[in-house]
């Protein structure tokens, strides 16, 4: 090989074998980088490695020389510290909608942004959760073919599954394909959703995107661009639980205090809190009423009542009448 090549590969190998296998408790002395080079076929002296040390510092490589013990060279700062990338380490796990398969191949990508006796501390992370996660291996492509509709301004069409008891995958409407305008992507309970127009029904609809299967985007222009101008995605969150829709009602809670945190955290800080006496409030919501709803309230025991409108009090208590019937 030419000098001037060997040369090149030099400052190359030195910065890989620095941020491979440095932090501040794991510097590599002088000897260190000679003995790696001297097994990749090439002879270099101090100065030249001191040489190229300065380049990298120039091409902006953060590179400390420790004095103390352990002493040598190491990268003291990176793009992500390892607190960031174990958060995201973190992230990844928890996300249902992404594979096993997905989550690893991910993992190793974010351990390559550390070191490698930084990435061991991200490998242990790796065996601490055990979740459920999603089987459909498409779900990377799915969103981002969804973007792509997005900022295309297109619609997509896609085939829509549900689990039978026999745990089989079966398509909804016989593998009838189904064609929605999306216009945003949204994340609830642990799960990534689709919000888009129905122009057949003519109605805002959410789909799982990990139940999707054979997405594409169409070449067909967006609909419902005039429902979607004045769109409150936060809003429509809020409404729906469990990402299960309903017909949307203005809804009169009373409530004991102790729940005035459960109701700020679901319907956010500007909710109003009427008190009604020492011990209780009144809250006034929009909600999409459906059994997830009422599974809501449910949950909170004798700490809330509804108050109005009467069609849904008859509901909740009909509800409760068909729950009590199930333990004759």
């Amino acid at each position: 090989m030419a000098r001037s090549s060997m040369q090149k590969k030099k400052i190359l190998l030195v910065m890989k074998e620095l941020l491979e296998k440095t932090d501040e408790s794991h510097p590599l002395s002088m000897t260190d980088l000679i003995f790696m080079l001297s097994n990749n076929g090439i002879s270099a002296e101090r100065k030249s490695i001191y040489h190229d040390i300065e380049v990298l510092r120039d091409f902006g490589i953060d590179i400390e020389n420790k004095r103390e013990k352990p002493a040598g060279y190491y990268v003291a700062s990176r793009d992500f510290e390892l607190p960031e990338l174990k958060l995201l380490v973190d992230a990844v796990q928890c996300t249902r909608f992404i594979t096993k398969k997905k989550s690893e191949e991910l993992i190793k990508k974010l351990e390559n942004l550390a070191s490698k006796s930084e990435a061991a501390q991200l490998q242990r992370q790796v065996f601490v959760v055990n979740r459920n996660k999603t089987k459909n291996e498409n779900i990377y492509y799915n969103v981002d073919k969804i973007h792509t509709a997005i900022s295309e301004n297109a619609k997509v069409r896609f085939q829509y599954y549900e689990w039978t008891v026999a745990k089989e995958m079966r398509l909804r409407r016989e593998g009838m394909f189904y064609e929605i305008s999306p216009w945003a992507l949204t994340w609830d309970d642990e799960n990534y959703y689709m919000i888009g127009y129905d122009q057949v029904s003519q109605v805002v609809k959410h789909y799982r995107v990990d139940k999707m299967v054979k997405l594409e985007v169409m070449k067909r222009s967006r609909e419902g661009k005039e429902l979607f101008a004045r769109f409150d995605l936060a809003s429509y969150s809020q409404k729906i639980f469990g990402m299960f829709g309903g017909e949307e009602e203005e809804i009169r809670l009373v409530c004991k205090n102790e729940l005035a945190g459960v109701m700020i955290d679901r319907f956010g800080k500007e909710v109003c809190l009427h008190p009604v006496s020492e011990a209780s409030f009144a809250v006034t919501i929009r909600v999409n009423v459906s059994q997830q709803f009422f599974g809501w309230l449910f949950a909170l025991g004798d700490k809330v009542r509804i108050e109005g409108p009467v069609w849904v009090i008859q509901q909740f208590k009909e509800r409760m009448r068909a729950v009590q019937e199930c333990y004759k």
